[in-house]
């Protein structure tokens, strides 16, 4: 499609490997196709009505938690799921990766089903990331710490909100805000479609971009990598 010009909404992650990606980029620029890489978790209601208030996010915990059984056995957890916060984080932090820490086990597969990663970026912020697809409820919940201010964002219940201090109150008890933010509850997939067709009428870069798709990739195959390595010393 690309070779002919057809523009791609292609689904999450870009491709299998960099390789592929950069060729799927390169294409894309020669023929001047749009390429958009459909991460969704940015099209939520919660997250789109929270990306405004992002400011210097310092600290992330971040839960991503599905029933057992799930689907997709015959892929890892990593590049099944986790692989929507590690995009989120590089789109919320705005750094680059300095270090990669993670772990991961099979469980009831042969791939990792329940994996940890620890990303600390070059600013400074750290991201602590939980996956696993095999849990008793399903979990889809980032916490986070910046600059005066705490932040909840639910993409399962499309909540979001921010508590903050008033610096001119009387007492550090009296001046906590909580702020629930506000959304407008468009189904993330259709607002997705909207975007790269907007793209494409308007002819402008797409929200989330090849290159975009390929930062969130090379980060999972980092966190895989380390992973590996981890394992190589459990004997799993």
């Amino acid at each position: 499609f690309l070779e002919k010009g057809v523009n791609v909404l292609v689904e999450k992650p870009i491709a299998r490997t960099l390789e592929e990606a950069d060729k799927m980029i390169e294409t894309a620029k020669k023929s001047g196709a749009k390429l958009m890489v459909g991460h969704l978790e940015r099209f939520n209601p919660a997250m789109v009505a929270l990306r405004p208030h992002v400011n210097n996010p310092l600290y992330f915990e971040i839960h991503r938690v599905s029933p057992f059984p799930n689907r997709s056995l015959d892929v890892d957890v990593v590049l099944d799921v986790m692989i929507h916060d590690l995009d989120a984080i590089q789109w919320l932090v705005e750094s680059e990766v300095a270090e990669i820490h993670a772990v991961g086990i099979p469980v009831i597969s042969d791939k990792v089903d329940a994996a940890n990663a620890r990303i600390e970026f070059e600013n400074g912020a750290v991201a602590n990331i939980t996956a696993s697809r095999i849990g008793t409820e399903k979990i889809r919940k980032t916490r986070f710490y910046q600059t005066n201010s705490y932040v909840v964002l639910d993409y399962a219940t499309k909540f979001a909100s921010l508590t903050s201090l008033n610096p001119e109150a009387a007492h550090p008890l009296l001046g906590i805000s909580i702020n629930r933010l506000e959304i407008n509850d468009v189904e993330p997939l259709k607002a997705e479609i909207g975007a790269f067709i907007d793209s494409i009428i308007e002819d402008k870069t797409p929200p989330v971009t090849a290159e975009d798709g390929r930062k969130a990739l090379k980060l999972a195959l980092g966190v895989l990598d380390k992973i590996e390595t981890h394992r190589s010393r459990l004997n799993v």
